[in-house]
């Protein structure tokens, strides 16, 4: 039989990434990359460009079969009745939307959107978004006529849909989809009835809502609501091209290309992982995560631990930060050291770095909740104040507020049999000794890869081929070196 090759694809906050893979073991042919621009706000055109000129890059789709788009999470792209992007995207990073948090939780109460959504909001989730639209922007509110996410956006202009002088099949709002994973972080759609909640979602925007291709699910006759992408099953196509649409960066996608239902990054990378029931991933990138993959419904009043589903029908309980190898950058430019070298200081200093303590909130923080804090070094003294010490605080800091999320996960009854560390902070071996110690436990480096775009990609080979494939990945392992006085001193720092 004749290989069949599929592709996935990662548009990330900083970048596009293009996987080619075989549908059958996953073996990588070739990939691609783009950057992005910088920034918490952006114009959704640099993520079509970006992913033409990533495609380009990774040879093209000629010999591709099916693709499936794996996103970053929760970006605010309203459209307007013509397919045009209304205003610049606002990013799960943008934090302009913590009042209009506060004010949602306030109206409600927490216990009530956990129990309607799996999750409290806070300034990183879409409808937040969209409240602050609605009272800062009032005139672009007006205008919305859809409201989509990045990787939803990305599918639909893929397919051949966008505005009628850039597209082949115009602005067909109705043709907008999604799946379950990246529906389930707006903050109103259901992840246990696996619907959109058209209250939540007037109480965000102001206007009802209709499911694409569906009816209004507000008031019957309501010609001002706005179009919701549908929610696509986890091996479902969003379609199927029917011509070739010409790409930005030179390339095209050929007419019979699959286009699989795509997933939230997080998600993504669960499935490139094959996580299941007690695997639980700790993901180092600009922002850090901690997610795991249950059967059983979450919950966490208290709003630590988001009850997300996942890209396959189960669920995906996840702690998000907006610190993570955002600490080493910062930190190693002070120090003038890459991570590399960061690393090797790092390990000049004792656990512990003898009670200096970073709190590592530069950009607020989501996890917990302090959308306007700063970052704090304690416990300086003349023989603390030293480019080891303060390079193994950066470490530690980044660590132990990701071990704060581990035991949310944990206390909302999610058992973890396995750690993983993923990400790009994850090859620095400083970083892996320290997590043995913080955490307590044995972590798993799976080898370094693109694990959202694989999984995007294993997505991609189970709509084309009707079964999810298993995918091997290799790991090494860092035995467990328990060290409880980092974290207890860095809790007590970050209390105050």
């Amino acid at each position: 039989m004749s290989q069949q090759l599929v592709a996935g694809v990662d548009s990330s906050t900083q970048s596009c990434k293009v996987t080619i893979r075989d549908a059958s073991t996953g073996a990588v042919v070739r990939e691609g990359r783009a950057s992005h621009p910088d920034g918490t706000s952006v114009d959704p055109r640099h993520w079509w460009d970006a992913l033409g000129t990533a495609i380009a890059d990774a040879g093209g789709f000629d010999d591709v079969a099916a693709v499936a788009i794996a996103g970053q999470q929760h970006g605010m792209v309203a459209l307007d009745a013509d397919g045009r992007v209304v205003r610049d995207a606002l990013l799960w990073n943008d934090v302009r939307s913590a009042d209009a948090a506060a004010q949602m939780v306030e109206e409600l109460g927490r216990e009530a959107w956990v129990a309607r959504t799996g999750l409290v909001p806070v300034a990183s989730f879409t409808g937040t978004k969209l409240r602050w639209l609605r009272d800062a922007e009032p005139e672009n509110a007006a205008r919305v006529a859809a409201v989509a996410l990045p990787h939803d956006w990305l599918s639909w202009r893929l397919r051949g849909y966008g505005p009628a002088d850039e597209s082949p099949l115009g602005p067909d709002l109705d043709a907008l989809a999604t799946d379950g994973s990246d529906a389930s972080g707006t903050a109103y759609w259901d992840p246990v009835r696996r619907e959109y909640d058209a209250e939540l979602f007037a109480a965000a925007l102001g206007r009802g809502l209709r499911v694409a291709g569906g009816a209004t699910a507000a008031a019957a006759g309501d010609d001002d609501a706005v179009v919701v992408p549908r929610v696509v099953a986890p091996d479902e196509a969003m379609g199927t091209l029917g011509s070739d649409v010409a790409l930005p960066g030179g390339a095209t996608a050929r007419a019979g290309l699959v286009v699989g239902p795509g997933l939230g990054d997080n998600a993504g990378a669960a499935l490139g992982l094959g996580l299941g029931p007690g695997d639980v991933a700790v993901s180092l990138g600009t922002s850090g995560t901690v997610f795991g993959v249950t059967d059983t419904e979450v919950t966490d009043p208290s709003g630590t631990v988001a009850g997300f589903a996942d890209g396959t029908g189960s669920r995906l309980p996840i702690v998000t930060t907006l610190n993570a190898a955002r600490v080493l950058e910062v930190i190693g430019g002070l120090l003038a050291v890459d991570h590399d070298g960061l690393g090797e200081l790092a390990l000049q200093a004792p656990a512990g770095a003898d009670g200096l303590v970073l709190v590592p909130y530069f950009v607020g923080e989501r996890t917990p909740n302090r959308p306007d804090a700063t970052a704090s070094l304690l416990g300086m003294t003349p023989a603390t104040t030293d480019r080891a010490h303060l390079a193994r605080a950066a470490v530690e800091g980044m660590l132990c507020a990701l071990a704060d999320g581990l035991a949310a996960v944990e206390g909302t009854g999610v058992m973890v049999s396995r750690l993983l560390l993923i990400g790009g902070a994850a090859r620095n071996e400083a970083v892996r000794a320290v997590a043995a110690q913080v955490f307590g436990r044995d972590v798993s480096i799976p080898e370094p890869g693109e694990y959202v775009a694989s999984g995007a990609a294993r997505q991609a080979a189970w709509v084309l081929t009707g079964s999810l494939p298993s995918w091997e990945v290799s790991a090494t392992v860092v035995p467990a070196d328990p060290r409880p006085e980092v974290l207890e001193q860095y809790r007590a720092h970050a209390a105050r």
